[in-house]
């Protein structure tokens, strides 16, 4: 989701880069829809790891990542909490999609070391996560959005997490460039600052 990297791009790492760089500007494009950095002309891009070409060199810019299902308590004064991901079929799905002609999100999860997707139909479909974080504040359905980005509300009691011990973490977010391509001194700056200041997961 845009909206999970954007987190990155305006917080504390990428600021502390600016405050410790001023000769550099930055020019950067926030989009969910797949872009070939070459044939673009871009520096770079940041995506998460797992969808990365194997001919880029990719730095980490986050720690590990975790998506959980959540919803609202009036959501569950209505309906019970789903036990088991094959339940969501019996739930009011709000789900994610990278551009309008793109498929929905298929939601992951593991049981058992083994990881499977479920294909659910969502009452409501979005380019936008942060539709999903309202629409499930005010009591419509389930989404699944980056623990992270739900950690207040949580913490506050206006959403649940269910579907916990399914859901587990996933290397997050790298900054990528071509291999081949001569890295502009700008960027080489860039890479050289996260390598050292980068959050670190729990795992290193």
């Amino acid at each position: 989701m845009a909206d999970a990297a954007e987190s990155f791009l305006s917080g504390p790492l990428l600021a502390g880069f600016l405050t410790a760089h001023p000769h550099v500007d930055l020019d950067v494009d926030v989009s969910n829809a797949p872009i070939d950095i070459v044939r673009e002309g871009y520096d770079a891009g940041i995506r998460l790891g797992e969808v990365i070409d194997r001919d880029m060199i990719a730095v980490p810019v986050s720690g590990d990542l975790r998506l959980v299902a959540v919803g609202a308590p009036a959501y569950f004064a209505r309906r019970p909490k789903p036990q088991h991901p094959r339940d969501l079929v019996a739930h009011e799905i709000l789900n994610w999609h990278p551009t309008p002609d793109a498929p929905p999100y298929r939601w992951e999860f593991t049981e058992n070391g083994r990881d499977f997707s479920v294909a659910l139909r969502g009452r409501v479909l979005t380019t936008e996560a942060a539709v999903l974080t309202r629409l499930a504040r005010a009591g419509v359905g389930l989404a699944m959005l980056y623990e992270d980005q739900v950690h207040d509300d949580v913490a506050r009691g206006e959403l649940v997490p269910v579907l916990e011990e399914f859901s587990t973490p996933f290397a997050g977010f790298y900054l990528y460039y071509p291999e081949r391509r001569h890295a502009s001194p700008a960027l080489r700056v860039l890479v050289d600052y996260l390598r050292r200041t980068r959050p670190r997961s729990p795992a290193g």
